[in-house]
């Protein structure tokens, strides 16, 4: 074969992942584009993107790798990484996933391509794994009421502060006390947070408390070092002078130790990591939430809740909290609008395959070799810092380069502290020759302890570290879903029974505006179960992480490339940090150039909840900025509230593509104006998928951006989480990103607090997006961009007789989604949005965003990952359901008993004998010939959303309520 034959083999295996991640052939373009009375791909993007922002040239980035070279390639970087035995602790631990969970959830298409429940019918599933999770943190914290989790412990110890602030009608103080033995990277994050609330940090011993006028409190139980404090003393003391407590605290120390609530604490939060969910560098993990009943309305995140269908069956959903944003926005608590649902469904499965009976075998035995540990240290004559302790010890007064240098010996990884003592945690994977091994590091070779004999002595005397009157008594995950899947069959079939009740994209399209709810391929998945990415603690040493820390800064140079930006961070862990990371280094770096007082952030009317939250939360003034009747920003209005508040104008933050799908076309001057004023600006990066390749934000005045990675970049959405919302920034904001005190940034300043837990946020799933880019390519990723355009264009123009469309750009085109308009359906047929949102499910379909930007509306955002196949098929359900529209409009159907307002119809509706409605069964629950073929069938009728939220009910109800 000759070179050329080769080389052209080899061009035509790269371009085979572009063609796989892209739906649409090329055939299938062409005719797309014949329906659009449009020439060529070229044309329509002329038409769609302002020429002033155009590129003008191919991103300089590798060409497209095939599937097999980008993982020997990730296989050559994860070999670079040295995973050493790790007792590092300080809230990460080694653990094992049960391979059921991990091959039937972790890496199960039915489970990480679905999205966040907000169609409760079709998410039962989810629904039920994640109120799982809450009943499983509720009994082991001893609260009454958890959420679905959080993005990390760090920032649920953050929103706890926020929380105690506002909650606490009693102490009118502005400061905070934060034990002084909390992980140092909760303490980070803390810090970050309270700086713009204006709050003041006391940091100092725990048993100090009372000592102080605070209006809140952090206690970490046990500490980072391991102490167990006497939390009833620390709260009685605290509710005596009405200071509210949060206790941060370990899920499987509780196993054993009296739980946080039976003491009176008023919130505990923690990292369910250790139940199951790899280390990852560093995330994604679950963080928990948990607080007494009276604050369930004032709580932050997610809230799964029990509810009825419109059979009277019990169904679940989310509660009235989880999208405040959207209604409250700069009124709201907080920002956060996401959640670790993934992960929490992992860990919850973990408690339900394990059970209490499980659970108290793993924690007795990791206590029991941490005692055992104890013991002979004591016996050696080495000193502990504490007489208490669950998993973890702190020797002191010990030569910890001695130490270390024989740990390195051993690949093992300790935990040092500043004044020269060293900590050690162990953890579900520890045997008793590790244990050995400890004592070798620890004492040197020649120690003559005897294992076995100590463990005799460990046995025999009942010896233990934690004191009586912190030994747990209650019992906990007594419901009936804890105590009924040992086997893995059993397992097994649960789990399969849960997934069976979702839609996912291994379904079929899930047409989402804003969402971008693209492939996962398959290959960019593979990596993350590699042990040498998963298992790898986010303290190691930095000469243990090199091909992790090169995947990372390869990336970062890709997003650098596609964005225009001159820095990345990869710290935000979600799109909502990402915002506060972004406004943050605005307001840090104005406040270096002695313009502090600059506060007013201008947001359009358009924007996403998230914005003006996030903008409040950094202390902001906001000032919304009216959009003109195209759905752009109104540049007049504009030009008025920028000299209004030139002097204190801080940023805008604007989204482009616009929130309305349009690419205005006026960006470039909306941005120049906000510089002429002094401000900076901040562009969304929400719809940066119809961007790549095309435009970059950092080119057309763009100052800082953060990136959905779990939307452009492909990271799944898990079913609600995990995210990753890294931001870009220009040159002179680079040294204003977040840093972090236990594992320090280059280039940053040391000043600039962290934004997350973990120096790399969640570091574990950024293996997907670095595959992606180096996949697709730059033609790839660009083509994508196109087709992304092309497909949503497409959905327009076949819709557009039979539903307005909302908003277009000056040339008549849509940007890569579209908002269809329903009020004039519903003025005249009584037909809501939501009511063709359920109807969609009857067809196989997950629902466009209801409501939102604009309430009554539907916005369908297609991506490029959709066949024409599926877009037909998903055009086709929408155009039969404005015939079923006409019909009720017509009166061939009443207005109240409709196949409209009685969807989705269920298994259920099809078995009862009393079929009171107008139109057959077929009509109801077999309405086209690709549901006859693939029919999905709804877990739930219509949930009663009024009734979930008066009678709010966050806790598994009895295995009967399942049944009826």
């Amino acid at each position: 074969m000759s070179f050329e034959t080769t080389r052209l083999a080899e061009l035509a295996d790269h371009d085979a992942f572009i063609k796989r991640h892209n739906g649409p052939s090329s055939d299938d373009m062409a005719r797309m584009l014949d329906v659009l009375d449009t020439p060529s791909i070229e044309a329509l993007i002329d038409k769609t993107v302002p020429s002033d922002i155009r590129l003008g040239r191919e991103l300089d980035l590798d060409a497209p790798r095939s599937e097999a070279e980008a993982l020997e390639y990730l296989g050559h970087l994860a070999r670079q990484n040295r995973v050493a035995k790790s007792y590092i602790g300080q809230g990460y631990y080694a653990n094992h996933m049960p391979a059921v969970i991990q091959r039937n959830v972790l890496e199960n298409p039915g489970w990480y391509t679905a999205y966040t429940p907000y169609q409760p019918e079709i998410s039962q599933g989810r629904l039920e794994g994640l109120l799982n999770f809450q009943q499983m943190v509720m009994d082991l914290t001893g609260m009454e009421l958890a959420n679905a989790s959080l993005l990390d412990e760090a920032t649920a110890a953050a929103e706890a502060m926020a929380l105690c602030q506002r909650s606490n009608k009693k102490r009118k103080s502005k400061t905070f006390f934060v034990a002084d033995d909390v992980f140092p990277q909760t303490l980070d994050v803390v810090k970050t947070r309270a700086e713009f609330f204006g709050f003041e940090l006391i940091v100092a011993p725990a048993a100090t408390l009372a000592e102080h006028d605070v209006f809140g409190a952090l206690i970490q139980y046990p500490s980072a070092s391991g102490e167990l404090h006497d939390l009833k003393h620390l709260i009685t003391q605290a509710a005596e002078r009405d200071i509210m407590t949060c206790v941060a605290t370990d899920l499987l120390s509780l196993v054993l130790l009296k739980e946080p609530g039976a003491f009176g604490a008023d919130i505990v939060v923690g990292n369910s990591q250790r139940f199951g969910v790899p280390m990852g560098f560093g995330g994604p993990h679950a963080a928990f939430f948990a607080t007494a009943d009276k604050l369930k309305r004032s709580m932050p995140g997610r809230i799964i809740g029990v509810s009825k269908d419109s059979r009277g069956n019990t169904a679940l959903r989310m509660a009235m909290q989880t999208r405040e944003q959207h209604i409250r926005r700069e009124k709201a608590t907080s920002n956060i609008c996401t959640a670790q649902a993934l992960l929490a469904n992992i860990a919850g499965f973990y408690a339900t395959y394990h059970g209490a009976e499980g659970l108290r075998k793993i924690a007795h035995r990791v206590h029991r070799l941490t005692t055992l540990l104890a013991t002979g240290l004591k016996q050696a004559g080495v000193a502990l810092a504490h007489d208490s302790w669950f998993d973890t010890l702190r020797l002191t007064g010990v030569d910890a380069g001695k130490i270390h240098g024989r740990a390195m010996t051993h690949d093992i990884n300790l935990h040092y502290f500043a004044d020269g003592d060293v900590g050690l945690s162990l953890d579900e994977t520890t045997t008793a020759a590790d244990v050995a091994t400890l004592f070798d590091v620890l004492l040197g070779s020649e120690h003559g302890l005897a294992v076995g004999v100590l463990d005799e002595e460990v046995i025999e005397k009942k010896l233990t570290g934690i004191p009586a009157e912190l030994t747990r008594e209650s019992d906990f995950l007594t419901h009936p879903t804890f105590n009924r899947y040992r086997s893995e069959t059993e397992m097994l079939r649960y789990l399969k029974r849960l997934e069976n009740k979702d839609l996912s994209l291994a379904h079929a399209m899930i047409p989402l505006g804003s969402c971008t709810m693209k492939l996962n391929a398959t290959s960019e998945m593979i990596p993350i179960s590699w042990p040498a990415f998963a298992h790898l603690h986010p303290f190691a040493p930095r000469d243990q992480v090199a091909g992790y820390q090169q995947m990372i800064d390869e990336l970062a140079a890709f997003l650098v490339e596609v964005t225009g930006y001159d820095h990345i961070s990869m710290q935000p862990n979600s799109g909502a940090q990402g915002e506060y990371a972004g406004l943050l280094a605005i307001r840090r770096y104005q406040a270096a150039q002695g313009e502090a007082h600059r506060n007013v952030c201008l947001i359009p009317s358009s924007a996403h909840g998230t914005n003006p939250a996030t903008a409040a939360m950094l202390g902001m003034q906001v000032v919304v900025v009216e959009c003109d009747a195209r759905g752009n920003v109104d540049v007049d209005d504009l030009s008025a509230k920028a000299a209004k508040h030139s002097d204190a104008l801080s940023a805008i933050m604007i989204t482009y593509p616009s929130t309305h799908g349009v690419f205005e076309a006026r960006v470039r001057e909306v941005c120049e104006i906000v510089h002429r004023h002094g401000g900076q600006v901040y562009v969304d990066g929400a719809n940066m998928n119809a961007q790549v390749g095309l435009t970059r934000p950092g080119d057309f005045g763009g100052d800082v951006s953060h990136l959905n990675l779990h939307k452009t970049f492909c990271i799944p959405h898990g079913g609600g989480g995990p995210g990753m919302g890294p931001i870009g920034v220009k040159a002179h904001l680079a040294p204003f990103v977040p840093n972090h005190s236990v594992t320090p940034i280059a280039g940053v300043d040391a000043a600039s607090g962290a934004v997350a837990a973990a120096a790399f946020g969640s570091a574990s799933i950024l293996p997907i997006s670095w595959a992606y880019i180096k996949m697709m390519g730059a033609r790839g990723l660009r083509e994508a961009t196109q087709l992304a355009i092309l497909n949503a264009n497409y959905i327009a123009k076949r819709l557009e007789d039979a539903y307005p469309i909302l908003y277009r750009g000056e040339n008549g085109t849509v940007a890569h989604e579209c908002i269809i308009d329903v009020r004039p359906l519903k003025a005249e047929s009584g037909i809501s949005e939501e009511d063709i949102a359920k109807r969609l499910m009857d067809y196989g379909f997950h629902a466009p965003t209801m409501s939102f930007p604009v309430p009554g509306t539907l916005m369908i955002e297609p991506t490029e990952s959709e066949s024409r196949y599926e877009i037909d098929r998903f055009c086709d359900a929408m155009l039969a359901i404005r015939k079923e529209i006409d019909s009720v409009t017509a009166g061939e159907w009443p207005a109240d008993n409709n196949p409209l307002v009685n969807a989705p119809h269920t298994q259920a509706d099809l078995a009862d004998d009393n079929w009171e409605r107008p139109y057959s069964r077929e009509v109801g629950a077999f309405p086209s010939d690709a549901v006859k073929a693939a029919k999905y069938w709804p877990a739930a009728n219509r949930v009663d959303n009024v009734f979930g939220d008066r009678q709010l009910v966050c806790s598994c109800p009895s295995i009967d309520a399942y049944r009826s």
